[in-house]
């Protein structure tokens, strides 16, 4: 289920309503929850696109990045343009070269955006869950 911050009043509204409370016949309920910054109309960062920067950070390389999560260099190198671009500021530095010194890493201003990404999306996890919990606790 996806909802707004504004539709969380109506949202409750309707589970109290519904008379839902925390058990289901399939097991545990618990709340999932997408979370993207976006760039103007087309550009996001969300938790895949997030893992994807700190894997090219921990290995290097884009390829070995894009292999370990199943997408296309294509498409990785495409959406990574078209971020830094919509960002303003380089997310990562490329080292050329081909010996072992060549690869991609994070830029300081990378590293420190994406700390804040995750920071972020730590509240908003803590939100949700609390508001979860509140919500469908109720008998």
């Amino acid at each position: 289920m996806v909802f707004s911050w504004g539709e969380l009043g109506v949202y409750r509204e309707a589970v109290s309503w519904l008379g839902l409370g925390a058990r289901n016949a399939g097991g545990a309920m618990e709340p999932k929850c997408r979370v993207w910054v976006m760039f103007g109309e087309k550009v996001k960062l969300g938790d895949g696109r997030a893992h994807l920067l700190e894997l090219i950070d921990e290995l290097g390389s884009l390829r070995q990045a894009v292999v370990q999560i199943g997408m296309s260099y294509r498409n990785a190198w495409g959406y990574l343009r078209d971020l830094e671009k919509a960002a303003g500021f380089k997310l990562l530095e490329r080292r050329s070269g081909g010996g072992p010194k060549s690869g991609m890493q994070l830029t300081q201003d990378g590293r420190a955006f994406l700390a804040k990404y995750w920071r972020f999306r730590k509240h908003v996890d803590t939100v949700v869950e609390r508001q979860f919990a509140r919500i469908f606790s109720k008998k």
